[in-house]
This record gives structure tokens, C-alpha cells and sequence, in this order.
């Protein structure tokens, strides 16, 4: 199990962390705690870890990261176990990073015709062309996750300020209509023949007025309404797109696609491909109001990894 991190979300990578080494224990599952420090070392148990391509990892059956953001959820560590020669759980390095890069998910989006918030692209040093969106907007770096970074921009005067503040976090940023809608998500699981839960509503108790960092990290941050309080035509489709973005994507495993309902719109707004597993975290309380308990839900998870290993090694590169 791989926690921590050198990203900005390291200590909610440990928090996540910890809950999924109880749910494994449950599962009846031996966790091997590896650490990835914030200055990019492993280590387990206070010792350095040497890796060795094709080594494996600590003698693991599976490797299951538990990491929020860059190094860790956009395809690098992914890569590396792949050198391993490591089952690993979830997404592999090519849909861990387009899920990763909000501008090239949303760019992959649009090709595919799936409906979803319209944006534009914005490049620390570079003119920036709105492509005719205008103020209310959401401004947010474009590989970070967990709302760090985002800024809520009312006025054309705030937008600079709102850019140099997405961009102390990466040099690409995403320019965002906000959307007046309900706040909804979807988590998948599977592999080959993945399955969409039963979508629940995001309802803010408090924070900025958006699903932010306190709204998502914090105790009574935000309640969750399950199923989301909409038609059963709009649930369907909620189901239906959040399984067609995980297939488009390439995911595997687990992932939780969020979405903004607009009347009777429906709109992909984006898909995490390591979901938070804290105790407040809405993936894995979506698949268990569908019947699936947390300790299942990782057994499932690490059944799934080596389903997937087993696939691959059929296949000559």
C-alpha cells in the first residue's frame, strides 16, 4: 500500500491511506505499508526501499496506491510499478495522466462529443484566448486535484489574480463557465465490464459556496444525498456517461467522474482515477448504498488489479 507523496496532498494521501489499510485487514488482506516522502524517497518501516525493475515491490501480491495529484495519480508511480512487473490497482499510466490533465481530458471529452462544461486553456507566459466565455468563472490549475488552487472569478479584473494563483500550483490552467446546477457524482468499478452506483447529490454546508477543500476534507463539510434528488431518466444518464467517460478514457479498477445538472442537461465536469477513501470520501459511501461494504469494496479492487495484470501478460510488447 503506497501513501503520502511529494504532491501539495500529501497528509490527505495519509489519511486516505490509513483507512484503506483498515479496510484490507478487514478484508482478511496483510498490508505492507511503503511511504512516499514529500522529498520523493520510499520508504517502510523507516527504511529506504531500492527498487529494481522487475523485482517487484516488499514480495506484494499487489501494490495499491493511495495518492492524491502529481507523482502519484497522474502515471508516474503507475509507470514505475509497471517496471516493477507489480499488479497495482486502478487506472494505468496512459488514463491515470489524461485523467490527471484536466485540459487534455476535457480536449479527449470533446472529441468524443461527450457533453460537459465549456472551457478554455490557459498557459503561464502565454495570451490567454477565452474562446467567448465570460465572468462568473472557475479558475483551477489543470493536473492538481482536491480544489487546491481554484479561485472563484465574479469580475474580468479578479481573472489575473485568479491565473497567478493557479499557476504558483503548474503552468496550465483551466478557465471554467461556472455552472448554476446540482452537484453530482458517479463511481465506477470494474474492469472489462465496468458498473456505474447509483449517483448522489454534493449539498455544501458550509466552505466558500462551492465544493471546495474544508467542504470536501472537513467533518459536516458537505452531505450526501443518495440517490441525487433527480428524474430517473437524468439518474440513467448520469450512470450512462460516467461509465462511457471511464471506457473513452481507458480507466481500470475504480473511479469516481463528476457532474453538473443544468435543467436537463447533464454534464461531465471530471473524472478521478485514485477517489479520495477517507471517511468522508463520497466513492466508496456511493458504492456502499448500492450494497457493496468498504472492506468488500477493496477486496474487489485488489481481485480487479490482478484481473488486470493477468490480461496484460498475454499480450508481447
Amino acid at each position: 500500500m503506497l501513501g503520502g507523496g511529494r504532491s501539495s496532498e500529501h497528509q490527505v494521501s495519509l489519511v486516505s491511506a490509513e483507512s484503506v489499510r483498515a479496510g484490507l485487514e478487514e478484508a482478511g488482506h496483510t498490508p505492507v505499508e511503503v511511504m512516499l516522502e514529500r522529498d520523493g524517497r520510499w520508504t517502510s518501516d523507516g527504511s529506504a526501499l531500492a527498487l529494481e525493475p522487475g523485482g517487484g515491490l516488499l514480495g506484494a501480491d499487489v501494490a495499491f496506491p493511495v495518492l492524491h495529484g502529481p507523482f502519484g495519480e497522474d502515471g508516474t508511480v503507475q509507470g514505475l510499478l509497471e517496471l516493477l512487473d507489480v499488479p497495482y490497482v486502478g487506472a494505468g499510466v496512459s488514463a491515470s495522466a489524461v485523467a490527471m490533465d484536466k485540459s487534455l481530458f476535457k480536449d479527449l471529452l470533446a472529441a468524443h462529443g461527450v457533453p460537459q462544461v465549456e472551457y478554455a486553456v490557459a498557459r503561464d507566459g502565454s495570451p490567454l484566448d477565452l474562446a467567448g466565455l465570460a465572468p462568473p468563472l472557475f479558475v483551477k490549475p489543470a493536473r492538481l486535484g482536491s480544489s487546491v488552487g481554484i479561485s472563484k472569478v465574479w469580475s474580468e479584473e479578479e481573472l489575473d489574480a485568479a491565473l497567478r494563483h493557479a499557476f504558483e500550483h503548474d503552468p496550465i490552467a483551466l478557465v471554467e463557465r461556472l455552472v448554476d446546477g446540482m452537484e453530482v457524482e458517479c463511481s465506477v468499478l470494474g474492469h472489462s465490464d465496468p458498473v456505474a452506483s447509483r449517483p448522489g447529490e454534493i449539498v455544501l454546508q458550509r466552505g466558500e459556496g462551492w465544493y471546495d477543500y474544508e467542504a470536501k476534507y472537513e467533518s459536516g463539510g458537505m452531505e450526501l444525498i443518495v440517490p441525487a434528488r433527480l428524474p430517473e431518466e437524468t439518474l440513467e444518464t448520469v450512470r450512462r456517461l460516467a461509465v462511457e467517460t471511464f471506457r473513452i478514457v481507458g480507466c481500470s479498477g475504480m473511479a469516481r467522474v463528476d457532474f453538473f445538472v443544468e435543467g436537463d442537461r447533464v454534464l461531465v465536469n471530471e473524472l478521478n482515477t485514485i477517489p479520495g477513501f477517507t471517511s468522508t470520501s463520497v466513492y466508496a459511501k456511493l458504492l456502499e448504498a448500492d450494497g457493496i461494504p468498504y472492506a468488500d469494496l477493496l477486496d474487489r479492487l485488489v481481485g480487479l488489479a490482478l484481473e488486470r495484470h493477468e490480461e496484460q501478460r498475454q499480450y508481447r510488447y
